[in-house]
Formats: C-alpha cells, structure tokens, sequence
C-alpha cells in the first residue's frame, strides 16, 4: 500500500474528483479526513468508507473560514495523531463573466473559495507536517491555470493563483521536507463539468473532439495523479505544474 497508516486531508471531499481521491487514498491504507460544506454527501461518503473496513472522518467545513479550516486539522491530528498528506481540491466555478460583468461579490466569493482557502488550508497543514518531519501536499488548480478562455475571468485568475500559492509554498517548506504540488484536471467527468457545460452552452463532442484521446476524463484518472503525487514514488517532485487532460493543453 502507497500510504498505509497516512494521515490525509482532502477537501471538497464530498464529490466529484475530491470523493474519488478520497477513496483511493483509503484503498492505499490512508487514514481520510473529508471536508466540504455539503453536510449530506459528506457523511454519505464517511459511511461508504467505514462500511468497507476504512478509516474516514467527515468535518463539515467552510474553506474560506479560517475557524473552519483550524478545526479540519485539528480533527486529523487529534483523531489520528498527526498530519502527513493534504488534498487542497474545494473549488468554484464561477462560469460565464468577463471582468466588466462579473459582480464584485461573486468575485470576492470565487477568490476566497479558489484561492484564498488554498492559503488557508496550507498556512495550518503545513506545521503539522513539519512537526510529522515532512509531508506531501497537492492543490487543485486546472488546465485554465495555464491558459484562458471567453468568459471565465473569475475562475481563470484564481486557478492561476493556486499555481503562485503552490510554486512559492514548495519553494519556503522543501526544506522542511514538505512538497507541494499543483494537480492541473482537464475536462473530466464531473457535476462541475457538466453545469459549466450547461452554463457556457458548449457542445460535448466539440469539446472532447478537441482533446487528443478524444474522451473526457474520469475523476478516477485524477485521483490516480494525485496519490502518486502524494506518494515516496514521487518523492523528488516539488513545485510542478500537473497538467491530466488526455492531451488538451498541447493542442492549444
């Protein structure tokens, strides 16, 4: 097993590619914290992991609270003695504004939730991995935190700044034997995607067609990335950029 007795954190947990890793981690013998805000798939999640033998805490969480994300890492290191991996994934899409029509509430809200919970969430991880002697952390950016498209200005400025969060982190705690590494998902097959889809009227077999491997992704691909990431087979990889799109990003 990859992370037998690990100690993992993986918020926005109860869905989509968070749930995935979430159980994957548990598979390689991880000890999981869930986080999200959704209270009702968060515990559904719990109990898919405890009824099958693993060890799983749910903590309901805001992850631009501050409060919150103290008491999400105080469970983990309480419950289970410390903390040694995290999966900083709770994001937002915030689809279909420009700079000029996006209200500034929604942009303060897709910051916070994209950009500012990925400080937060890594300013009181990272101790604890220190006093762990090291650890392993991955933030969700996306393939837009490399290039951009009409009309998702928010969502574009806050995946570009999980990457300058992720870069600068790896760069104070490497020292300290902390790695940190962004995950970069292309399109994959998730609730997220499909109400982007909706929102932005894109035509799916115009958008898989663009894509080398000519499919979407499934969050069981993403999660693959992540526990490798996470894992001593990629011990001496700190600071990168992961991009998981069958290709996408090359063609652009």
């Amino acid at each position: 097993m990859l992370h037998k007795d690990k100690v993992v954190i993986v918020t926005g947990g109860a869905s989509g590619i968070g749930r995935t890793t979430a159980l994957a981690f548990v598979r390689e013998g991880a000890k999981v914290v869930i986080a999200d805000i959704d209270v009702e798939k968060g515990m559904a999640v719990e109990r898919e992991i405890t009824e099958q033998g693993g060890e799983a805490t749910f903590v309901p969480t805001d992850v631009t609270v501050s409060a919150d994300v103290q008491r999400m890492v105080n469970t983990a290191v309480q419950k289970y003695g410390g903390l040694d991996i995290a999966f900083n994934n709770a994001g937002h899409a915030g689809w279909n504004h420009t700079i000029v029509d996006m209200d500034e509430d929604e942009w303060e809200r897709i910051m916070a939730i994209n950009a500012t919970s990925v400080f937060l969430c890594m300013k009181y991880e990272i101790p604890h991995m220190i006093k762990r002697g090291g650890g392993a952390i991955v933030n969700t950016s996306s393939g837009m935190g490399l290039f951009a498209l009409p009309r998702v200005a928010g969502y574009i400025v806050s995946k570009h700044a999980v990457l300058g969060l992720t870069k600068s982190a790896a760069l104070d705690f490497g020292p300290e034997k902390v790695r940190v590494n962004a995950l970069l998902p292309g399109k994959t097959d998730t609730g997220m995607m499909a109400g982007s889809t909706d929102n932005l009227k894109l035509n799916l077999d115009e958008v898989t067609g663009r894509i080398p491997l000519k499919r979407m992704g499934q969050p069981e691909e993403q999660a693959e990335a992540v526990v490798w990431l996470c894992s001593d087979r990629a011990s001496y990889i700190n600071g990168l950029s992961l991009i998981v799109d069958g290709g996408e990003a090359i063609v652009r």
